[in-house]
């Protein structure tokens, strides 16, 4: 079956680079530079949960076009600031400017992640990918974490104006890659914005599973590390 994929479709945050991991070494620092702690925002532990949890409620409203881009930017630390009763959207929207500034610099990516890229791309396969992302913060990502080169075709939210998982976002992307559903295939680990999205898109699935999320939905494959794509490509 694997032998007729020619375009391979990832999704990055979560998938190939890790954003937890980023966005903890990130926080970090703004927990110190905004000296958070005196203003009664501890433990950093608390902060970062907090922050975690209200960065997936909301990408999860603008995946649905519920907020806009600007509302996530900032509303997931002014949410996080308010676990602490702190109301205060100027110290907010200060903070979420400076993290956006400082994580696309980070560089931690899921374990075999350049390795698993490597052997794809040896194997003559097409790579691009798909990401809800911003397109100036994912390409950012790219480039400093050294995964720009791997790809063809780069489609985010901003430039092809739609989101996962929308059809439209996985038709604009195969149009642009010259590919099509028979021989394209979407790897991703958000269960709806990838996985439902490409379903409905007519693509087959890779579920990108490195949290061992239940699910009802039936991907193509399913794989816990990227080191088992090599049993499928």
């Amino acid at each position: 079956m694997a032998s007729r994929y020619k375009h391979l479709f990832f999704d990055l945050d979560h998938t190939l680079w890790d954003f937890d991991a980023n966005a903890k070494m990130t926080l970090t620092e703004m927990y110190t530079f905004f000296n958070l702690e005196t203003v009664g925002v501890k433990p950093f532990d608390a902060f970062y949960r907090h922050y975690l949890h209200h960065n997936e409620i909301l990408w999860d409203r603008y995946h649905k076009g519920y907020i806009t881009a600007d509302e996530l930017k900032w509303r997931r630390m002014w949410r996080t600031l308010l676990e602490f009763k702190i109301g205060n959207e100027k110290l907010a929207r200060e903070i979420s400017e400076k993290f956006l500034e400082l994580l696309p610099t980070r560089k931690l990516l899921f374990p075999h992640t350049l390795e698993i890229l490597q052997y794809l791309k040896a194997k003559n396969y097409s790579l691009h990918m798909i990401t809800n992302g911003f397109d100036k913060i994912q390409w950012s990502k790219l480039n400093n974490s050294g995964l720009g080169g791997y790809f063809t075709h780069v489609i985010t939210s901003e430039t092809s104006n739609c989101l996962k998982p929308g059809k439209e976002i996985f038709d604009f992307a195969m149009q642009k890659a010259g590919a099509s559903t028979s021989d394209s295939i979407m790897l991703g680990d958000n269960l709806e914005a990838d996985i439902r999205g490409a379903i409905n898109a007519g693509m087959d699935t890779v579920f990108v599973n490195h949290i061992n999320a239940t699910t009802t939905l039936q991907p193509t494959y399913t794989i816990r590390h990227l080191k088992e794509l090599e049993d499928i490509f």
